[in-house]
């Protein structure tokens, strides 16, 4: 992949943040499709995502945190702890970044292109999940989906289809919007509602 993934970053930094922001007062422990955790669990998953992404972007060698439950991390107001998150990892891009640089991962010794590719999908795929578990309905951008559908081309069914990836493909008709279809193909079904 080439520098898309770092506009595909950018773009979803904005997306995922815009719903953060609308999500309603008392709705941050309303469920989610991302089974056993609510809304807050999402951000707070989400959020520590982007922070391990700042640390790669710098150059740090950086251990995945894991709080459980994922709401735990946040601390204090969800939508300032969210900016905070965001505006750590902005300033890492903004500073520069070479794409071809390798760098410890939770995944491994790899290029930065390669590292941030799955970062960068949480934010859309996570945020449908946040809008649907708060009343507000997402659409995924259209570069966003190629993008994301791009990115799974290539990787193994095994991998793909793995306990912390994606469950099985939902079914969904014909007359799917390409959000629903995206959706669909992460195993999640687009017509959750809590």
């Amino acid at each position: 992949m080439t520098e898309a993934v770092l506009t595909i970053y950018r773009d979803g930094l904005d997306f995922f943040g815009s719903i953060v922001q609308a999500v309603p007062d008392g709705a941050w422990q309303r469920p989610s499709p991302c089974a056993g955790w609510t809304a807050s669990d999402v951000l707070g998953h989400v959020g520590e995502t982007t922070k391990l992404g700042a640390k790669i972007l710098g150059g740090l060698q950086a251990a995945p945190t894991a709080a459980e439950p994922p709401s735990t991390a946040i601390d204090g107001d969800p939508v300032l702890w969210w900016l905070q998150q965001a505006g750590q990892v902005r300033a890492a891009l903004d500073a520069g970044v070479d794409l071809d640089r390798e760098v410890v991962s939770p995944m491994g010794r790899r290029p930065i292109r390669e590292g941030m590719s799955f970062p960068a999908a949480d934010l859309y795929l996570h945020g449908w999940d946040l809008g649907a578990a708060t009343g507000n309905p997402v659409t995924i951008p259209g570069d966003a989906i190629a993008f994301i559908s791009g990115m799974f081309e290539f990787v193994p069914v095994e991998i793909t289809r793995s306990p912390g990836v994606f469950g099985p493909a939902v079914q969904v008709g014909a007359d799917a919007t390409a959000t629903q279809q995206l959706i669909a193909f992460t195993g999640r079904d687009p017509a959750w509602s809590q």
